[in-house]
């Protein structure tokens, strides 16, 4: 016998991208079965542990804002060569939000926040030990079979999104897609310590070719509880054991923090691989996090983009389940995050082709630039030690209506944020709604369906317009009345007379001349993928 369940989306993968789709789309009124191949949790290091401001943002929509408060907020990162600081620079925020740019914190203590959260969700359905091994769709339902301890389960559910992690290769398989890209030789070494380094709380520094580890790199970022976290790059052939029975790993940590007592947490060795899978819309499945795209850790680029596809996943499969938008807006969740993750494919690679030169030239070519930078500004901008993690810019998507006044002007310097333009998501800020007392930030509205701010008097006009060209949840509000101080007129650049439409995930859909209605009409429909019957 093959007992059945139906919900509505299957989740494949109980990390911290499945956990957050499932959070997610339980908070739109949809049922989820949240499957994991493993018996229970494991909480063995601290894995991943650079969050950045906009995943925080979305868990704290969730209700886990702890993890951001937990969190310890780094501001300033440093770059040396050898014992020479070549540049250091903080992060920029263009609106005012009350969440750090960053935090660090274990990926573990996320994601017993969030199991804390999804303990009290009942749309939300965990289901350990759970392994998938066959996958079946046609045009109404997706059909997974799972083996358990208590034998074979099968799911039929209208809807899944994978996020099964970097060793999904057999449901890959199942899926049809390849998994293209590079695995890196060299190694890292990882070590979590626990020391008191006076100075060293609020930065992370990177070093290349220390005298402790000549011609290669070393990461040191500060974590909650006085605990460190060294990356050191190592030979390709590194024993981890023979290092620590010989001493050298009390001695490479020595290098770094001095004769002080310390404590290590934990520690592994590392290879890094540059791959993405070549569809993350596979008919009625949607692919997300490591097990659609891995990239190196230099600039915590893995988590951030795969929270960031959970929730591109969720409203758009909410949307669709609620009957507010036809099975083609899930096409969009394949353009806009195969984009994202090619962006930090490139830019992660970037960094590793400089970190990792492949063969002589590119050594050279790195030791000149290196050489130079000591004195150089123009060389110093040139030094790759990461570029941290942003969220993407979806303003070639086929959501976005653009603007010729507001154009993308490309990647900004290193820790700030582009203009306000469509396809860039909104900044944050204070806010006050009458009636709302629990709203005191302007993101905390946007995930409540699409939201048009107006500059001027014309609201209830473009309420109607709004409510007359899609039947999924709007509001409309007057920027006027809940930016009283001016912070995201500013943030904006807002002129009077303008209309901002804003996505369910934050991104600016369009900005149109509030006047013109047929155009916000043409830029509604265009957000949800509906058919456009009037140019704008």
């Amino acid at each position: 016998m093959n007992p059945r369940t139906t919900a509505g989306v299957a989740v494949v993968g109980n990390g911290p991208v499945g956990q957050t789709a499932a959070l997610l789309l339980a908070r739109w009124g949809i049922p989820v079965t949240l499957l994991d191949r493993r018996s229970r949790r494991s909480a063995v290091g601290s894995k991943a542990i650079c969050q950045q401001r906009d995943v925080l943002d979305i868990w704290s929509s969730l209700g886990a804002g702890r993890i951001a408060r937990d969190g310890l907020t780094w501001t300033t990162a440093r770059t040396y060569y050898r014992d020479r600081e070549l540049f250091h620079w903080s992060f920029v925020d263009r609106g005012h939000s009350p969440l750090p740019a960053f935090v660090n914190v274990s990926q573990c203590h996320a994601e017993a926040v969030l199991d804390e959260l999804i303990a009290a969700q009942p749309l939300i359905d965990v289901r350990w030990g759970y392994d998938v091994v066959d996958l079946h769709q046609d045009a109404e339902q997706v059909e997974l079979t799972c083996d358990t301890s208590a034998g074979t389960r099968r799911i039929t559910v209208p809807y899944a999104v994978v996020a099964a992690g970097a060793q999904g290769n057999e449901l890959r398989e199942l899926l049809g897609v390849t998994f293209d890209g590079q695995t890196f030789d060299d190694r890292f070494l990882i070590c979590d310590i626990r020391a008191e380094l006076p100075g060293w709380e609020t930065e992370r520094r990177f070093y290349f070719g220390p005298a402790w580890n000549p011609g290669r790199q070393v990461l040191i970022h500060p974590c909650p509880d006085s605990t460190y976290r060294i990356d050191w790059q190592v030979p390709a052939g590194f024993d981890l054991e023979a290092e620590v029975a010989r001493g050298g790993l009390d001695t490479r940590i020595r290098q770094v923090i001095g004769d002080r007592p310390y404590e290590i947490v934990w520690k592994s060795v590392y290879r890094f691989h540059a791959r993405k899978v070549d569809r993350m819309r596979v008919g009625r499945v949607l692919l997300a996090g490591d097990f659609a795209h891995l990239v190196a850790p230099f600039g915590a680029r893995g988590l951030n983009s795969g929270v960031a596809d959970a929730e591109n996943a969720a409203w758009k499969l909410a949307f669709v389940l609620n009957g507010w938008a036809t099975d083609a807006l899930l096409d969009s969740y394949d353009t806009e995050r195969r984009a994202a993750a090619a962006e930090n494919l490139d830019v992660a690679s970037r960094t590793m082709r400089f970190l990792v030169p492949q063969n002589r030239a590119e050594r050279e070519t790195r030791r000149g630039i290196l050489d130079a930078a000591v004195s150089d500004p123009e060389a110093r901008g040139r030094v790759d030690s990461g570029r941290f993690a942003e969220p993407f810019w979806y303003v070639d998507s086929a959501l976005t209506t653009a603007d010729p006044d507001r154009v993308f002007g490309g990647r900004p310097p290193r820790g700030e944020s582009p203009a306000a333009v469509p396809g860039v998501l909104v900044p944050d800020g204070p806010i006050r709604v009458a009636g709302r007392p629990d709203v005191h930030r302007l993101r905390q509205l946007v995930r409540d369906g699409l939201l048009a701010l107006v500059t001027g008097d014309n609201v209830v006009e473009v309420a109607r317009t709004l409510s007359a060209a899609t039947t999924a949840p709007s509001s409309v509000l007057r920027l006027e009345d809940v930016d009283r101080d001016g912070v995201i007129a500013r943030a904006l650049d807002a002129k009077p007379g303008e209309t901002w439409l804003i996505r369910p995930d934050g991104h600016i859909a369009a900005v149109v001349a509030t006047s013109d209605l047929p155009a916000l009409t043409a830029a509604a429909h265009r957000a949800v993928a509906a058919p456009c019957h009037f140019s704008g």
